[in-house]
């Protein structure tokens, strides 16, 4: 069995896959705080898409500015900026604020005009001009000369293609703003995102996120998987809203578990001795899984900024991370923790 990888102070090395899900993605940002304050793991690479990405792009900016409390503080940064530019100032926001909450945020007038608007327009109608507050944000919060310059870690950010309807792989050395919001191109909201010519949509079609690159050239055969899309749920939708919400989670979720079928299967022949070094390691696969406790927010809260709501996930995440790590850090190098079987079939 192979032994767990370590860097030279002993840490044990993992790799990070990180899903999208817009403001969900505090949970991740929880989840990757508390592996940095407990300080036993070292990241070594992280493949991430939409806000898996952003968080992977701010992750790689913060510990190259400052190591694992450079990352912590770039996290917290970015995520009270989103916070900040998706609010409105002064008494504007209190306002709407008390217009908007008594029908909680995805019962909002508000709301039910961007759905409806979405539903009926593309967006080369309803933005032609193609504005996109989310981009002048990462412009203004991240520096993309450093995530590129932050050779102590590996990212693999993916997008879909639109013509070929394939996935797309940017690495850390060529990522620009454009790559990012490649990745988190909603297709009903934003404009294709084109790159040389080239249209991208959201990398979740295609890869929430991408397992694969993982296993090419990193230490770690141990890969976490950060998860914030319920693969399951009890309930039969039957609203409209219900319904199309489901469909995203489903779909969301599709390439990851097509890829977990695919290293349960090369897991198996490594462990029947069909296969193996130096051409095939075994991979270790683990998972933080926040669907269930994340699963009391709605889809629609998947836009909700607000400060309060953001620190709410982020210590959901901080909390299951911690919980994760308690029970299977002696795991990590040496076994699966995710019962891949079970999460595929």
């Amino acid at each position: 069995m192979k032994k767990p990888a370590v860097d030279w102070n002993g840490k044990k090395k993992i790799n990070l896959a990180l899903q999208g899900g817009g403001a969900h993605g505090a949970f991740t940002w929880g989840v990757v705080d508390h592996i940095l304050e407990d300080g036993r793991l070292d990241i070594e690479a992280i493949s991430g898409a939409s806000a898996g990405a952003m968080n992977a792009v701010v992750y790689a900016e913060g510990y190259l500015e400052g190591g694992r409390d450079g990352a912590r503080k770039g996290l917290e940064k970015f995520w009270k900026a989103v916070s900040d530019e998706g609010s409105l100032s002064g008494g504007q926001s209190s306002a709407l604020d008390a217009l908007f909450k008594p029908f909680g945020f995805d019962k909002s007038p508000a709301f039910w005009w961007m759905d409806m608007v979405t539903h009926y327009a593309s967006p080369y109608e309803f933005n032609p001009l193609n504005l996109n507050p989310l981009r002048d944000l990462l412009n203004k919060t991240v520096n993309f000369d450093k995530v590129r310059a932050c050779k102590q870690i590996k990212l693999f950010i993916s997008a879909t293609n639109v013509h070929t309807g394939k996935i797309a792989l940017f690495t850390r050395e060529m990522l620009t703003v454009d790559h990012v919001m490649a990745s988190a191109c909603l297709p009903m909201v934003f404009q294709a995102v084109e790159i040389d010519g080239v249209p991208y949509w959201d990398g979740g079609y295609m890869g929430n996120p991408a397992l694969f690159p993982l296993f090419y050239d990193n230490a770690s055969p141990d890969t976490l998987i950060v998860q914030i899309n319920p693969v399951e749920r009890e309930e039969t939708p039957k609203t409209a809203q219900e319904i199309q919400n489901r469909l995203n989670e489903i779909t969301f979720n599709g390439a990851l578990l097509r890829e977990l079928r695919a290293v349960d299967f090369v897991q198996r022949l490594v462990d029947q001795g069909k296969i193996g070094p130096p051409d095939y390691n075994r991979p270790f696969i683990h998972r933080v899984d926040g669907a269930a406790k994340m699963s009391q927010y709605s889809a629609a809260s998947k836009l909700d900024c607000s400060w309060d709501s953001l620190v709410a996930m982020r210590d959901i995440g901080k909390a299951t991370a911690k919980a994760w790590l308690a029970a299977h850090y002696d795991d990590i190098g040496v076994k699966d923790t995710l019962d891949l079987r079970a999460a595929f079939s």
